[in-house]
Order: structure tokens, then C-alpha cells, then sequence
């Protein structure tokens, strides 16, 4: 009886492939749980986000580059293109017909001389605001001043480095009239100093800030005074930093426009922005001639920052430390 009551039991049972526990789950059925914690669930999904990340990243500076580079090749094309097929085709980027003729007729013009009023004003401006600015931010970053002084001189070159330089436009061609320096290279080149000083100065604080006091307490107990610290020491240690400013100044006085402007009258004086606004005119613009002056007042700056590159990138590493 016992016997036939445990079969009886046994058949009841339902198969163990269904009820027993030991038995692994289905990831497909509703109620499993690696069907909702399982990694490659949510991998697929992080995956699409990081990969529309990267796609718009891409998509922003690729048309970042081509705003960048797109006026760029209009000039280069414009600048050879003949005047007749440019009037055909004013947004083409090429020429048919590329032609030296542009650039014939502004070399004959004089442009070479305006180049060289450039280079020399550029170079001479850069020169004196290096000269003048190196030993103003050695002086205060390591000389102490009475009352604050060192603070309210950074207030003031951080005020007129900020200050457009029409707001200094009028009073400065005032003092140059007296003082005979309008319509000559040396005024112009002291003209600039009002904004290439401060800039200069500004830039180098930080990059003598990085020079350890070490340094000049050595030299000191070496019996070395204060200019041949700041000759023999501090200025190998801040090259870099000095040739990075030395950009900035000489691009920002071979684009100055303004005070080129109301400083000089002679043509045989003008410089490369004046040659360039010249060339627009009541009667129209020459987009041919326009844009191959254009290409010659780029080209310098260009060769300079390239020859400089490596001491350009370690100035700027070295000044954002």
C-alpha cells in the first residue's frame, strides 16, 4: 500500500527539468535576472552615445577648418585668377587660366618699398617693446615695491592694454606734431609702444614667475649685480617666452592700421595696411590685385611663425604652467 502511495506521489510531481531548482534560467524569459542586469544590455547603447560624441566633435572642427582655411583659398585663387574670369566666376575657387599678372602690376606699383617700411617699423617696434618690457616684469616680479606700488603699475599696464588705441589716437598725433615725429618711422615705431608695451609686459610676468629664485640668490652670492643677472641668467632661461612675445608684437604691429594711418602722409612712408586700403577705391575694388597684396603681407608673418614654431609652443607651455 505504502508503495503504491509514493508512485501515486511520484507521478503527481511535475518533471524536474521545470520545477527544480538547480535548474539554470532562460536569459529570454521575462523574470530573469541576467535579462536585466546583464553588462551587454546597456554596452550597445553607451557605445551608439560615444560614437555620436566623437561624430559631432568631428563634424564641429572639420567645419570649424573649413571656415578657417575657406576665405583663405579664395584669396590664393583670386590672386591668379585673370580679372575677366573672375567676373564670370566671382566665387570660384580656382582659375582656368591662372596668370602672374596680379602680382606684376602691385610690384610695379611699389609695393616692395611698403614691405620694406613694414619689415623695418614691424622689427623696430618689436625690438624696443622687448627691450623696454623684459626688465619692467623682472622688476616686478622680484623687486619689492613700497606701498603696493608693483600693484597699482600691473592696474595700469592691464588698463592700457585693454583700452582700444582710438581712445589714445588723438592725444598721441597732438604730441607727435609737437614733438616733429609725424611722417617718420622712428614716431611711428614709439606710436606702437602705447599698446605693444603693455602686451609685452603682461606676457613676460609670467614666464619670469617660472624662473626660480634660486637662481638669482646664487648669482648674488657670485658677486654678480643686477644686470648681469638679467643679462647672463634670466635672459637665456626666459628665450622662449621672449620669442613668443615677439610674435604676438610683431604681427600686431604688421596689422596696425590705425595710427599708420594719421602718422603718415608720404607715400614713400606707407606701410603694407595702408598699400592694402589703397587699393579700394570709389571707381571699385580690383579683387585681383587686392588679394595679391593680400598674400604678400601674409607671407612674412607666416614664414616668421613657422621658422619659430618650437620656441612659440615651449613659450606658451611654459607661461600656462
Amino acid at each position: 500500500m505504502s508503495r503504491v502511495m509514493k508512485a501515486g506521489a511520484a507521478s503527481d510531481a511535475p518533471p524536474a527539468s521545470l520545477s527544480s531548482p538547480s535548474s539554470p534560467s532562460s536569459p529570454w524569459s521575462p523574470g530573469s535576472p541576467s535579462s536585466l542586469s546583464s553588462p551587454a544590455s546597456f554596452s550597445c547603447p553607451a557605445a551608439l552615445r560615444r560614437t555620436g560624441q566623437r561624430a559631432a566633435l568631428w563634424t564641429l572642427r572639420v567645419t570649424a577648418l573649413v571656415l578657417m582655411l575657406l576665405p583663405c583659398l579664395w584669396m590664393l585663387g583670386a590672386a591668379f585668377t585673370p580679372s575677366l574670369e573672375r567676373l564670370d566666376h566671382p566665387l570660384a575657387l580656382w582659375p582656368q587660366a591662372p596668370t602672374l599678372q596680379h602680382f606684376q602690376t602691385v610690384w610695379e606699383s611699389g609695393i616692395g618699398r611698403q614691405v620694406l617700411n613694414s619689415l623695418l617699423v614691424s622689427a623696430g617696434t618689436t625690438l624696443l617693446s622687448l627691450t623696454l618690457a623684459f626688465p619692467a616684469a623682472y622688476a616686478l616680479v622680484r623687486l619689492r615695491f613700497p606701498g603696493r606700488l608693483d600693484v597699482a603699475f600691473l592696474m595700469l599696464v592691464l588698463a592700457v592694454k585693454l583700452m582700444p588705441p582710438i581712445t589714445v589716437a588723438v592725444p598721441l598725433f597732438s604730441l607727435a606734431k609737437t614733438l616733429h615725429l609725424l611722417d617718420s618711422t622712428v614716431g611711428l615705431m614709439l606710436a606702437y609702444q602705447v599698446y605693444t608695451l603693455p602686451l609685452s609686459i603682461w606676457m613676460l610676468l609670467s614666464f619670469v614667475r617660472e624662473i626660480p629664485v634660486d637662481y638669482d640668490e646664487a648669482a648674488c652670492i657670485d658677486g654678480a649685480g643686477l644686470c648681469q643677472r638679467l643679462v647672463h641668467i634670466m635672459l637665456p632661461l626666459c628665450a622662449p617666452g621672449l620669442v613668443a612675445t615677439a610674435i604676438f608684437v610683431l604681427i600686431a604691429a604688421w596689422n596696425e592700421f590705425l595710427l599708420a594711418l594719421l602718422f603718415v602722409s608720404s607715400p614713400s612712408r606707407f606701410t603694407l595696411p595702408l598699400a592694402v586700403a589703397g587699393y579700394v577705391t570709389e571707381n571699385g575694388i580690383d579683387w585681383g590685385d587686392l588679394m595679391s597684396v593680400g598674400m604678400i603681407a601674409s607671407l612674412p608673418t607666416l614664414a616668421v611663425a613657422g621658422y619659430v614654431q618650437r620656441y612659440l609652443l615651449h613659450g606658451f607651455s611654459g607661461g600656462l604652467k
